[in-house]
């Protein structure tokens, strides 16, 4: 997959938290509803027990869940949080490529349901959330001011 995908917003190469949390869009699979994305963990995301801070395992989990939910609605929507919940099965070491699988369980017109999990390359689980979610017109630079 590449930035010219359609599933893969245009402007996400230079969003912000894109570029924080080291992501990679990998790939879409529509009859599963599931997102795939890899992220390098960056020095700056750990603590000093050498792992990744529970809070920015968060923000793994919803970058990926976020983008399952954009990429089923042909980056037309996006969801706006109302919880997540998380378990962090394993500490993600500094350095780590993780794989995110974000997963789309109900896109409704009022609510969303989202879950994901980060692994390892090996397949070693590292975390799993689950979001509930408004759903929300995507926004852009743009729209937003930002760009």
């Amino acid at each position: 997959m590449s930035l010219n995908d359609a599933h893969y917003p245009d402007d996400a190469g230079q969003s912000p938290h894109t570029a924080l949390l080291g992501s990679e869009f990998v790939g879409w699979d529509a009859e599963t509803q599931t997102a795939t994305m890899r992220f390098t963990v960056k020095r700056e995301m750990t603590t000093w027990r050498g792992g990744v801070q529970g809070g920015l395992v968060a923000g793994y989990l919803d970058d990926v869940m976020g983008y399952a939910y954009v990429a089923a609605t042909g980056g037309e929507m996006a969801p706006l949080n109302l919880d997540i919940s998380m378990s962090l099965i394993r500490l993600i070491p500094d350095g780590a490529t993780i794989i995110g699988k974000g997963r789309v369980v109900k896109g409704g017109r009022r609510v969303v349901f989202l879950e994901g999990e980060l692994l390892g390359e090996d397949g070693t689980i590292y975390a799993r959330s689950t979001s509930t979610a408004l759903p929300t017109p995507r926004p852009t630079p743009t729209s937003t001011g930002m760009g």
